[in-house]
């Protein structure tokens, strides 16, 4: 895809969304069943069924998708997608691209073995490994424009507000 047929896809779109901004808001949902025999949480997504368990670091056998990893890999597509859309849209050339995503974090607090120890992923790191003839200046714009429209990125930096609650059901 070049510049002008990412323009020709997008321009409608964006001119609803000007002409009507509710037009642009959506709800993301995700859904899991938890299986009974093990700690495995079962989520039917679009694309095929995953299965998330504990990480190896907490128990887990490593057959099943980790939260943690999943996590990083949502930021690894995000930013991916938003690096390559915002580099054609900027006819910035590469010939190859990769996005890789790392994050720290300690089972001491998941596992409530120390207090001291937050529970989650402290520190997360993303690097672009880019082979391209644009210019530094242009990478370095491309990277700022990737970081400000990659959704994941965002939510990261700035949390939204969180709520969870439990409902009674009966079967």
């Amino acid at each position: 895809m070049n510049a002008e047929e990412l323009k020709a896809i997008q321009a409608p779109i964006k001119a609803l969304y000007k002409e009507n901004p509710e037009a642009a808001k959506r709800t993301f949902r995700a859904e899991g069943t938890l299986l009974t025999d093990r700690p495995v949480c079962r989520i039917e997504t679009r694309f095929g069924t995953i299965d998330a368990g504990l990480h190896p670091a907490a128990g887990g056998d490593g057959s099943e998708a980790c939260s943690g990893d999943m996590l990083l890999e949502s930021l690894v597509a995000c930013a991916g997608v938003t690096f390559n859309v915002v580099a054609t849209a900027m006819g910035i050339p590469f010939r190859s691209a990769r996005v890789i995503v790392e994050g720290d974090g300690d089972f001491r607090g998941t596992l409530g073995t120390s207090k001291e120890v937050p529970v989650g992923v402290t520190d997360i790191r993303m690097r672009f490994e880019v082979d391209s003839t644009a210019s530094d200046e242009q990478l370095a714009t491309l990277m700022r424009q990737t970081e400000r429209y990659c959704v994941i990125f965002q939510t990261l930096r700035n949390p939204p507000r969180m709520a969870a609650t439990l409902e009674r059901v009966s079967a």
